[in-house]
């Protein structure tokens, strides 16, 4: 049972309420015109010597674009493991582990893959 407040408020008994869904489909949103410049990108570089396409990301607006599309689609990814984690995983310090994988993960790829457009967007 819960209390006409709580209703309300959307909070369930975990009290964050509609935030993971409404940021899940945030960063779904976000990604859509993110994604479809980085496949413009890549398809537009696909037989470009490497030189062009290193400076091409170098670009301000590229470099900027690119670490946008890595901080949403982890965070985005990050969310989605997380569900289906608390919602198949049974056992508690399984569930611990695996998440706090999960968010290891996350911070880790995202880390490299934000140093790796820097390097070469500062660099370059």
């Amino acid at each position: 049972m819960r209390t006409p407040l709580a209703k309300v408020r959307g909070l369930g008994s975990a009290k964050e309420g509609t935030g993971h869904f409404w940021m899940q489909r945030l960063t779904a949103v976000a990604l859509v015109p993110l994604v479809v410049y980085f496949i413009a990108f890549i398809v537009l570089n696909t037989s470009a010597p490497y030189e062009t396409a290193v400076s091409h990301i170098a670009k301000p607006i590229t470099a900027t674009v690119l670490i946008a599309m890595v901080i949403a689609g982890l965070i985005h990814m990050k969310l989605g493991v997380q569900v289906i984690i608390e919602d198949y995983i049974h056992g508690a310090a399984m569930k611990t582990v695996l998440l706090l994988g999960n968010t290891l993960f996350s911070y880790f790829v995202g880390i490299g893959t934000i140093l790796a457009v820097a390097k070469i967007a500062i660099g370059h």
